[in-house]
């Protein structure tokens, strides 16, 4: 079975390969049970379908920044082998920026999937943080920054550009108090930040910025987690209209919720398995499939519907299965 992704060019780069959900948690309670809550749902859907990201900027309190740290570093390097932890550090012009990286990075580097910085403004910053992690030893691990001020913003298509980012994340609530009380605060809330035309030119200038570069927008948070059916709306919007392909998760209810929404149609997933089977039958070359031409542009999309099928536990239909089976040892 030829694997679509030695065939189509950039397919993997362009869709991404992480979890379409980012579950941040910061407190040691919490952080233990998403963990745990990742090792069920990978059992469940048989691949890692969520992130969870520790977290020491907001998690840490002050003044014990060097501990949580320490704990969080406990907390990766006693995950599952097969587990998706990251961590959010403080921001590179924070006290504790250096130590949080020589720390995380320098012990748990090879264990952690990828690294968040917060309030980056400049490529600048994304130089500094490569410079900390390359120190501490850990110089393949990724980082994904958090675009949170309107400058970041204008600067979003560098950032994105710069090889070590895999990932763009909007901060919403520091991005509207960043203009000072222009921006009102019901744009923070979840029909809100839909609406105000500056957070939606936000929106979309991180989401185009990162579609230029191969690399994975991922939406903000909704912080009415208790309201699921207004939080799968605002997932729908966000990657059906806005182009998003990730977004944070910050209560446990709220995975499954984020899952379903990004979940591509099973009609669009059948589709794209008969299309795919078709044309490696056809060796790749144009088919026909309903009436339509399929070529190998297309091909490139309907194998992105599969990944995300895949990235969000659906089931695929069996033809195409063998393209997501780990390989063999």
């Amino acid at each position: 079975m030829t694997h679509p992704r030695s065939i189509l060019l950039d397919a993997q780069a362009r869709t991404g390969s992480i979890p379409v959900c980012d579950h941040y948690s910061g407190v040691e309670a919490r952080m233990r049970r998403s963990l745990q809550m990742q090792a069920e749902l990978t059992q469940e859907f048989g691949a890692c379908v969520v992130d969870v990201t520790l977290d020491c900027e907001d998690g840490a309190p002050v003044g014990g920044e060097a501990e949580h740290a320490a704990l969080v570093t406990e907390l990766a390097l006693g995950s599952d082998a097969q587990a998706r932890v990251a961590v959010r550090v403080h921001a590179v012009d924070h006290p504790a920026f250096e130590a949080d990286v020589a720390t995380i990075a320098g012990r748990a580097g090879s264990r952690l999937s990828h690294l968040m910085l917060p309030k980056v403004e400049t490529v600048q910053d994304i130089e500094r943080a490569v410079r900390a992690v390359d120190a501490a030893g850990a110089g393949a691990l990724a980082l994904h920054a958090l675009i949170e001020s309107p400058a970041a913003v204008h600067r979003a298509y560098d950032i994105a550009a710069h090889p070590r980012v895999q990932s763009l994340s909007f901060g919403l609530m520091d991005f509207v108090s960043a203009h000072g009380g222009a921006i009102p605060g019901t744009a923070m809330d979840v029909q809100g930040q839909f609406a105000h035309p500056l957070v939606l030119r936000a929106k979309l200038e991180i989401a185009s910025a990162c579609h230029a570069h191969g690399k994975v927008p991922s939406h903000c948070v909704v912080t009415e987690f208790k309201d699921k059916e207004a939080l799968a709306a605002a997932a729908r919007k966000a990657a059906r209209e806005l182009g998003y392909t990730r977004m944070w998760s910050i209560h446990p209810d709220q995975v499954r919720v984020l899952l379903d929404a990004f979940a591509p149609d099973e009609r669009d997933i059948d589709t794209a398995a008969a299309v795919l089977v078709a044309a490696e039958r056809a060796e790749w070359a144009p088919v026909s499939h309903d009436g339509k031409l399929e070529d190998r542009a297309s091909y490139r999309y309907h194998w992105q519907v599969l990944q995300r099928a895949h990235q969000t536990g659906r089931s695929l239909p069996h033809e195409v299965r063998g393209w997501f089976q780990p390989p063999a040892a």
